[in-house]
């Protein structure tokens, strides 16, 4: 299997040589989550997908990976570049497992990075974007231990890490385990918010690989 997984990233690689921009969207699927919010969710991916697809470069740069969680972790959606994502459709549920669903998409991100590497090719730091509209339902342990690990993939520039709380997301929690200050959206308007990030990934995959750029304000979109 893994032999196979190997040959179909060398073909794809030398299909499409481009530099890749990773992007882990990690979502709370949770159950508070369900009905409207959810929707409204299925609605930005949506966007998201459009907008990103105007851009050819981009298209082919970007690859997009949707973690969920909830009780559990789901890969909902391993890596794909934009011009051959399509939107998962998911339940909510369940619990909020953030600090798990954390440490998972780091390991996501370092796998990637590797696969990148032994098809000699280049790519930009990846960016993980969570969304949440509560706090994790987890050992405090484990919690220090997701926290403590993003904290230090930061600072040694491997990743770039957004976090945004709707609804009734605990922020000064969230604060507590991300690096940059969690921004909270207004109402449910992942839209717009989908949109900036499309904008800010397109931004990233016009540049160069070791290029210093200066990271877009998440105030770009309507928050509360």
């Amino acid at each position: 299997m893994n032999d196979s997984f190997n040959l179909e990233s060398a073909v794809e690689f030398a299909e499409n040589p481009e530099p890749r921009c990773p992007c882990v969207l990690l979502l709370d699927t949770s159950g508070s989550m369900e009905g409207e919010p959810l929707a409204a969710l299925h609605e930005g991916l949506r966007a998201f997908q459009s907008d990103l697809r105007r851009d050819s470069l981009a298209a082919r740069r970007v690859e997009v990976a949707v973690m969920t969680f909830d009780d559990h972790v789901s890969l909902a959606q391993n890596f794909v570049t934009v011009d051959r994502f399509e939107p998962p459709v998911f339940t909510a549920g369940g619990h909020t497992c953030m600090a798990t669903a954390i440490l998972e998409a780091l390991e996501l991100v370092k796998t990637r990075k590797d696969l990148y590497r032994r098809n000699g090719v280049a790519y930009y730091r990846p960016w993980i974007f969570l969304i949440t509209d509560g706090e994790p339902d987890e050992p405090e342990s484990l919690i220090a231990q997701a926290a403590a690990r993003l904290r230090q993939e930061e600072r040694e520039n491997k990743v770039i890490f957004f976090a945004v709380g709707v609804g009734e997301a605990n922020m000064e929690r969230l604060a507590q385990i991300v690096c940059r200050t969690p921004v909270k959206l207004e109402g449910l308007n992942f839209v717009d918010m989908f949109v900036w990030l499309s904008r800010s990934m397109e931004n990233a995959a016009q540049s160069g690989t070791d290029e210093q750029i200066a990271l877009p304000s998440p105030r770009a979109f309507p928050l509360r």
